[in-house]
């Protein structure tokens, strides 16, 4: 990975680093979510109070030698919580394959002023929505990014393989889904790496420089341990709350609309391959048709996050 953002895109750095506090519905938003499927609408500085999947890319990323790896376990719990190893505040620096910039930064919007918009799909619990998710993208043509986590790829081998196999972007979202704010460095860098050499052994791709913090919760010291180990860290403008199900009061029209009122330039949507744990619904797949026809017919042009890098 270089460190060079694509000069293709037009438009100047927007990057916006948001170090303690989330942000409401339609801009870098969150919400807490049930056990194993999404992230929080307000992201947490410390541990959440409850816990929680183009034909894209023309071509795959180079890969790399793995780190050491671990497995994960397929049920998600309330995170637990650790001491965090207290040490003076430190100066980030952006590591190799760390986008010019983005040190320090938890990127809520593309660095675009193009009617550009990424679509970016979590995995973390269970692979309910992927087959329809995959069958809109390839219908469509549309690239997107994937994170996952490590326990994801052990627990769905086939199915991590055959998101690569589509040549979509791979991110990392740590091994076993835990509020690294709550960790120590050690812990921290136990979940990125693990996740990373998991996902390579698995899909044949390196996450980096991707990066999602399960959540959404991060502060200053976990983005520089993100940083200081070769990731960007990617949040979102729009979360499309498709995780809470109907049971939540959510459905596919919501979906739908949420990511469509929240368009902007560089807009980077988060939506979910799980199915919600409660009700059995996967209103992001049951969404996506609509909201790639709703995105192409307002001007916005999908991209996935690798298209950023030359």
């Amino acid at each position: 990975m270089t460190g060079r953002w694509r000069a293709g895109l037009p438009g100047a750095i927007a990057i916006v680093a948001v170090v303690l506090a989330g942000c409401g519905a339609g801009t870098s938003a969150g919400t807490v979510t049930p056990s194993g499927t999404a992230l929080p609408t307000t992201a947490p500085t410390t541990a959440p109070s409850t816990p929680g999947a183009t034909t894209g890319r023309t071509t795959g990323r180079t890969t790399t030698a793995a780190p050491t790896s671990s497995t994960g376990t397929t049920t998600r719990t309330t995170p637990r919580t650790t001491s965090t190893t207290s040490r003076p505040p430190r100066t980030t620096t952006a590591a190799p394959g760390v986008p010019a910039g983005m040190a320090g930064a938890d990127l809520t919007v593309l660095p675009s002023s193009a009617r550009v918009v990424a679509l970016t799909f979590d995995a973390g619990a269970n692979a309910d929505g992927l087959t329809s998710i995959l069958g809109t993208l390839g219908a469509t043509g549309t690239p997107a990014t994937f994170f996952l986590t490590g326990d994801f790829v052990d627990t769905f081998p086939a199915r991590a393989r055959t998101i690569a196999a589509g040549g979509y972007t791979i991110g990392n979202h740590t091994q076993d889904h835990l509020d690294l704010t709550t960790l120590s460095d050690a812990k921290v860098d136990a979940q990125i790496t693990s996740a990373q050499a998991r996902i390579l052994a698995v899909t044949g791709q390196d996450p980096r420089p991707w990066f999602r913090f399960p959540f959404g919760a991060r502060d200053s010291r976990t983005i520089a341990d993100a940083n200081d180990r070769g990731y960007a860290c990617i949040r979102w403008t729009v979360d499309t709350l498709g995780w809470k199900g109907t049971s939540g009061g959510q459905s596919a029209a919501t979906v739908e609309s949420r990511v469509l009122d929240g368009l902007r330039p560089g807009a980077i949507v988060l939506m979910h391959i799980g199915s919600n744990p409660d009700d059995g619904t996967t209103l992001d797949a049951d969404a996506l048709p609509r909201i790639v026809a709703g995105l192409r017919s307002r001007g916005y042009t999908p991209v996935s996050l690798d298209s950023l890098l030359s």
